[in-house]
C-alpha cells in the first residue's frame, strides 16, 4: 500500500505510524548515528500490534500477566523507545528521546534490559531475541500449566528482521519452538529484503516461509503497510495451536525519496533535507521531536487500553487460597524457597560423614535431587548431553506439548539456543533454568552466555567434563582455555568445586543468586570428599579458604580448583614429609574471592611463603593470585596446560602434562 492511500484511507492510523517514523528519524539524526530505516518500515505493524492485540498497560511495566513484546532487530531500537515514550511509561520521556545514543541515557543504541521499563532483552546481537522469546513462551507454558489460566495466559510478540533470520542461533531457535509447539508465540517478521552491505540476494538465498514451516510453524503473510491486513494476520496467528511466523513485506525507510529501499537507510542518519522531505511526503509538518496533542492522546489511550484487563488478572489472583498466592508471587520475583539453605546444609553434612568418591557432575545430580522437590521453579535440560551431564532427576518429567507440567527440557544439539532460551525464561519470570553441556562447548553458548552477565539475570550453566580429566574423547573436547574465558567475563561466577560439599555450596550460591549468572565446572572423572570438617557455613560463598593449614613454619601455599585440589592435597603431603610447612586454598570461584575484603584476602594469602597454584587449563587467570596479591614472580609457579590436550585415559593425560602431586612438590622446592 503507497503513502498517498494510507492518508487517505487510514487517516488515524497513518498519523500515529507517522509519529513513530517522524521521532525515529529525528533521534537518530541528533545522535548522528543509529538505525532509521528499520523503524520506518516497521512502524505500521507496531502501531496495529500496540494498537489492538498487544496486551498491556504501560502504567504496569511489570505486570505479570502482559503479552511480552521483543524487538529482537535491536538496530532498530528507536521503535521501541518511540512506542514506549507514546503508549506513556513513564521513564522514556521526550528527553531520553532527544538523548539517545548519548551518555548517562536510558535510550541506549540497542535496547538493554534493566535500563527501560517495557524493554524485556537485551537485543542488538542479531538472533539473539528471538532465541531468548521461545524461552519467554516456554515460561508462559510452563506457568499456564501450574498455575492455571486465570493467572497465566498471554502472547510473546517478537519483531525480527532478515539478519535475526540468517544468524545460525535462529534456526536452533525455531526448531527448539516448532518441536514443543509453543502456540502463544508469533514472530512478525520484518522482511524489507536490505541488510548494511545491500541487498540480502548478496548473501542469502534462504526461503524463509518454506524454512519456518519445515520446522512446525505456522506461515502467514501480510502487506506490512496495509493495517487492515496486518490486522487480518495478527489476529489469525492469535488463534493458532503453534507458534507463527508473519511475513510482514516492508519497506526500509518507508517514505524517504532517496533511501528507501536502500542501504543508505539502514545504519546511518538521512540528514537533515532528506527529513524534511520525508515529514512532507508523510504530510508531517511538525518540527523535530514534536507531537501534536491529538496524535500523542491517542497513542496514551492505547496505552491505557490494558488497565481493565490489567485490573481484573489482580482480582482473579487475589481470589487464589493465600499459600497458591504467596507461592506464585515468590517465584515470579525469583526469591528462593525458605527450605533451600536447610535442605543444602543437611546434605552436606550427610557427605562429609559419608566421604563418597564421586565425580562432581555426580555430586550436581545428588544436588538436584534434594534441590528440584523444593523448588518447583526449577526447570532443567541437556544439549543432548543428559546421561553425560546428569542434569535430570527423577522427579521432573519432560516438558513437552503432551505434559506441560514437565520440567526437564531436551534441547538438542543447540547449545546457543538452549542457552538464550534459558536467559529469556529467567527474564519472564517465575523459573529457575538450568541447563548442560560440555565445558568446551562454551564456545556454541558464548553469545547468550555474555547477554548473561551483561542483562544480570542468573542463569545456571552445568559445563561437566571440565578438564583433560574427561579423557579419550581428546583435545576436541578437552577445555583449557574456557575456564579464563568464563572468569573474563563480567559479572559472571566461574564455581569449579572440589567434591561434593562444594558443589552443593555452589549451587546454593547459583539458586539465590539474584543479579549474577553461573557457570559450574564438574569433573567426568571421580573426586575425593576434601570437606571433611562439617560447617554450616558456606565457605564458597568466600570463593577460597584455607583447606588444609600448615604444619610447623608455614612455607608453601598451594592453590588449586576442582580436580586438582586432591593433587594439591597430595603435594602437601610430600612437602611435609620433607618438613616444608604447607598451606593449602580450595579456591572454587576467583569472583567471589576477588569481591571478598583485603583483610580477608590477606588471611589466606598473606606474603612471603612461596605460591603455586595448579589447575588443568590455562595459567592466564592464577596470575592476580600468583603475582598480585602480596606475590611476587619470584616465588610463584604454576603447574597447569600450556597447549591443547590429547586423547588417551585420564590417569596418563594427567602424568604425561605434568600435573601431579610430585610435580608440584619439585615447583615449590625449586622456588624455595
Amino acid at each position: 500500500m503507497d503513502i498517498a492511500t494510507l492518508r487517505q484511507e487510514h487517516a488515524d492510523h497513518w498519523m500515529k505510524a507517522a509519529a513513530i517514523r517522524a521521532l525515529a528519524m529525528d533521534a537518530v539524526q541528533a545522535a548522528n548515528s543509529g538505525h532509521p530505516g528499520m523503524p520506518m518500515g516497521m512502524a505500521d505493524v507496531a502501531t496495529v500490534l500496540f494498537g489492538g492485540h498487544l496486551k498491556f498497560d504501560a502504567s504496569a511495566p511489570r505486570w505479570a500477566d502482559r503479552d511480552r513484546f521483543i524487538l529482537s532487530a535491536g538496530h532498530g531500537s528507536m521503535l521501541i523507545y518511540a512506542l514506549l515514550h507514546l503508549t506513556g511509561y513513564e521513564d522514556v520521556t521526550l528527553d531520553q528521546i532527544r538523548a539517545f545514543r548519548q551518555w548517562g541515557a536510558i535510550t541506549a543504541g540497542h535496547p538493554e534490559y534493566g535500563h527501560v521499563a517495557g524493554v524485556e532483552t537485551t537485543t542488538g546481537p542479531l538472533g539473539q531475541g528471538i532465541a531468548n522469546a521461545v524461552g519467554f513462551a516456554i515460561a508462559e507454558e510452563s506457568l499456564r500449566a501450574r498455575f492455571g489460566r486465570k493467572v497465566v495466559d498471554h502472547h510473546t510478540w517478537v519483531i525480527a528482521g532478515d539478519g535475526c533470520l540468517m544468524e545460525g542461533i535462529s534456526q536452533e531457535a525455531i526448531g527448539l519452538a516448532g518441536m514443543q509447539k509453543l502456540s502463544k508465540l508469533v514472530v512478525l517478521w520484518d522482511n524489507n529484503n536490505i541488510s548494511i552491505d545491500g541487498k540480502i540476494s548478496l548473501s542469502d538465498i534462504t526461503d524463509q516461509r518454506a524454512r519456518f514451516a519445515a520446522s512446525g510453524w505456522r506461515v502467514l503473510s501480510c502487506d506490512g503497510h496495509d493495517p487492515a491486513d496486518i490486522d487480518r494476520a495478527l489476529t489469525e496467528a492469535r488463534t493458532s495451536d503453534r507458534p507463527v511466523l508473519v511475513d510482514c513485506k516492508t519497506h526500509i525507510g518507508f517514505g524517504s525519496p532517496k533511501k528507501q529501499d536502500s542501504a543508505g537507510a539502514h545504519g546511518s542518519p538521512l540528514g537533515p533535507d532528506e527529513i524534511r522531505a520525508t515529514k512532507e511526503i508523510y504530510g508531517w509538518p511538525h518540527d523535530a521531536f514534536e507531537i501534536p496533542t491529538g496524535i500523542l492522546k491517542a497513542w496514551r489511550a492505547i496505552g491505557k487500553r490494558g488497565a481493565a484487563a490489567r485490573k481484573e488478572w489482580e482480582g482473579r489472583l487475589a481470589a487464589l487460597p493465600p499459600a497458591r498466592r504467596a507461592e506464585f508471587e515468590r517465584q515470579m520475583a525469583g526469591d528462593a524457597p525458605k527450605r533451600l539453605s536447610a535442605t543444602i546444609r543437611a546434605l552436606k553434612k550427610q557427605n562429609s560423614d559419608a566421604k563418597p568418591k564421586v565425580a562432581t557432575r555426580k555430586a550436581s545430580e545428588l544436588v538436584l535431587e534434594v534441590v528440584n522437590p523444593v523448588m518447583p521453579e526449577t526447570i532443567g535440560g541437556s544439549a543432548d548431553l543428559s546421561g553425560s551431564n546428569l542434569t535430570r532427576t527423577g522427579d521432573l518429567g519432560v516438558f513437552n506439548p503432551e505434559n506441560r507440567k514437565g520440567r526437564y527440557i531436551h534441547y538438542g544439539i543447540r547449545e546457543h539456543g538452549m542457552a538464550a532460551a534459558m536467559n529469556g525464561m529467567v527474564l519472564h519470570g517465575g523459573l529457575r533454568p538450568y541447563g548442560g553441556t560440555f565445558l568446551c562447548f562454551t564456545d556454541y553458548a558464548r553469545g547468550a552466555m555474555r547477554l548473561s552477565a551483561l542483562m544480570g539475570v542468573p542463569t545456571v550453566y552445568v559445563m561437566t567434563h571440565d578438564s583433560i580429566g574427561l579423557g579419550e574423547d581428546g583435545p576436541t573436547h578437552q577445555p583449557v582455555e574456557h575456564l579464563a574465558i568464563c572468569r573474563a567475563t563480567p559479572n559472571t561466577w566461574t564455581f569449579r568445586p572440589a567434591d561434593l560439599i562444594e558443589t552443593a555450596e555452589a549451587w546454593e550460591l547459583a539458586l539465590t543468586s539474584g543479579t549474577t549468572p553461573s557457570v559450574l565446572a564438574l569433573s567426568r572423572q571421580n573426586l575425593p570428599t576434601v570437606r571433611t570438617l562439617h560447617t554450616a557455613r558456606n565457605l564458597t560463598a568466600q570463593g577460597a579458604y584455607v583447606l588444609r593449614e600448615a604444619e610447623g613454619r608455614r612455607q608453601a601455599i598451594l592453590m588449586a580448583t576442582g580436580s586438582e585440589v586432591e593433587i594439591a592435597l597430595a603435594a602437601r603431603d610430600l612437602l611435609q614429609a620433607g618438613g616444608i610447612g604447607t598451606r593449602v586454598v580450595s579456591m572454587p570461584c576467583m569472583e567471589l574471592f576477588a569481591a571478598q575484603p583485603e583483610s580477608y584476602r590477606r588471611k589466606v594469602l598473606p606474603a612471603g611463603p612461596v605460591r603455586v597454584a595448579v589447575e588443568a587449563a590455562a595459567r592466564q587467570p592464577w596470575d592476580r593470585w600468583l603475582l598480585g596479591e602480596r606475590g611476587r614472580e619470584a616465588k610463584a609457579a604454576f603447574v597447569g596446560m600450556e597447549g591443547f590436550g590429547a586423547s588417551a585415559p585420564a590417569e596418563r593425560l594427567y602424568k604425561e602434562f605434568g600435573i601431579t602431586a610430585e610435580a608440584v612438590a619439585a615447583k615449590v622446592k625449586a622456588l624455595l
